[in-house]
């Protein structure tokens, strides 16, 4: 369900800037405060300063909150002009941020040990939150992460933290050859709730599989979301309740409330 959360506009420093690939990089950032508040699928409304083609900020999902150094983490797929400055940043910089924007995961009430988390390409972004979270409350989580190759898997590390990681790769360079949803994972545990985000097509076959075995199961949805405050009506989804901002009603949404042919 969701809860009002008090948002804040933050000049963050970078503390980090890592290349995790060519096109890939993970920003951690900290504050001279201590960090608001965050849950698992929410995101922040990113400005990028330098750029002349780049107006609007850029949603970016929060990939971890290390609360002993009180840093935040962002993992950024660099794929225009707005990403590849915010890709350049260096130790020191300042980024502006407006955050946390939208309604997270839901937690379960109780520990479990049937908690899957698929994520596909930068979609695994905020499952490593997620998992840390769910872990923390008592939880052992299952990670099933999808990626073009090897090359393209990211923090497996981190993810191994937290639980079990399965993964598939479209060429096979490791882990099962094909996509997510043909992982032998899916035929040999049982699980009760499935988290998931990636690409469109990704979450609607996991969302097909989930509802063919009657498991519950929520997706972060990756609509343009340009004002992150349901403003500017440029990430209206289609729901059971009429059309939705997926920036201040989302991103995380259950699939029984969505419109898709599944």
């Amino acid at each position: 369900m969701y809860r009002f959360m008090k948002k804040y506009i933050l000049d963050l420093a970078v503390t980090e800037n890592i290349r995790l690939h060519d096109h890939y990089v993970l920003l951690k950032l900290t504050s001279t405060e201590e960090l608001p508040e965050m849950l698992p699928g929410q995101f922040a409304e990113i400005r990028v300063d330098g750029s002349s083609t780049t107006f609007l900020r850029r949603p970016i999902s929060i990939n971890y909150v290390d609360r002993r150094k009180n840093e935040l983490w962002f993992l950024i797929q660099l794929v225009g002009d707005g990403t590849r400055r915010l890709g350049e940043a260096k130790a020191g910089d300042r980024i502006n941020a407006v955050l946390p924007l939208g309604n997270g995961f839901t937690m379960p009430q109780t520990p479990s040990d049937k908690l899957l988390l698929i994520g596909g390409g930068v979609g695994t972004a905020p499952m490593l939150y997620l998992g840390e979270q769910l872990a923390k409350n008592g939880s052992r989580p299952i990670f099933l992460l999808g990626a073009r190759s090897h090359q393209d898997l990211l923090q497996l590390e981190q993810f191994a933290q937290y639980g079990e990681v399965y993964v598939t790769t479209e060429d096979g360079s490791q882990g099962e050859r094909g996509y997510v949803t043909q992982h032998s994972v899916l035929d040999k545990k049982n699980f009760e709730m499935i988290y998931t985000c990636g690409p469109k097509p990704m979450m609607m076959a996991v969302a097909k599989y989930a509802k063919s075995k009657g498991i519950e199961c929520e997706v972060s949805l990756e609509n343009t979301m340009a004002c992150g405050i349901g403003a500017c009506l440029c990430c209206v989804e289609n729901t059971t309740e009429g059309h939705l901002c997926v920036c201040k009603d989302g991103p995380v949404f259950n699939i029984n409330k969505l419109l898709w042919q599944i």
